[in-house]
């Protein structure tokens, strides 16, 4: 079995059940704690798939079933010396390989310049703002896991994303400056009307 068959989020299953044998609300209960949603996009249909998905790969096997109450029975999961493999096999790929990941925001910083100086830089510091709350939360939830004595190693993805956004806020701002210092000079004003189809049609007649 490839490593590349396995996407990221059953790369966080097979990490999770390589920690213990749990079943699938656990393991999304737990990275919703670990705040690996600002990771990995989960979902329960989704997690559900995943497992669903390892086991027929038999990179994951079922141990056991368990019922509490009125709920659903609940199968639980281990990973299997083939999923230890490709866990290991997949882990070392992204680690080591970068990717082009083509993120839309940089194409949306490649095209700004359809737009009006005026609309872009408003979109950026709007943009700003919400980074600038994000990037508070993730600073909350390393004060936290130190609290906790929690070693780093364990939220190395959250203290690398807190770190890039910083990086994104702190570049935006300096690029925000040169425009608005004339630095930068944008190449044209964007009207802001826009000829539709009933202006033209009345414009023929």
């Amino acid at each position: 079995m490839r490593g590349e068959a396995v996407n990221p989020l059953g790369v966080s299953v097979l990490a999770l059940l390589s920690e213990s044998p749990m079943h699938p609300y656990e393991m999304y209960q737990l990275l919703l704690e670990r705040k690996e949603d600002r990771i990995v996009k989960v979902r329960p249909g989704s997690l559900y798939h995943a497992v669903a998905r390892l086991h027929g790969q038999a990179l994951v096997a079922e141990v056991g079933t368990d019922r509490g109450g009125n709920r659903p029975e609940r199968t639980t999961y281990e990973i299997t010396p083939a999923g230890r493999r490709v866990l290991v096999d997949r882990l070392t790929e992204i680690l080591r390989t970068p990717v082009r990941e083509y993120p839309q925001f940089t194409l949306g910083l490649s095209e700004m310049h359809n737009l009006a100086a005026s609309e872009a830089i408003a979109l950026l510091r709007a943009r700003i703002e919400d980074l600038e709350v994000e990037i508070e939360e993730l600073s909350g939830y390393q004060r936290l896991a130190a609290d906790r004595n929690i070693s780093e190693i364990y939220w190395a993805g959250i203290d690398y994303t807190y770190h890039m956004l910083s990086a994104e806020v702190n570049w935006l701002t300096s690029y925000i400056a040169r425009v608005d210092s004339g630095e930068l000079a944008w190449p044209h004003e964007i009207s802001t009307h826009h000829t539709t189809l009933t202006d033209r049609n009345q414009e023929s007649t």
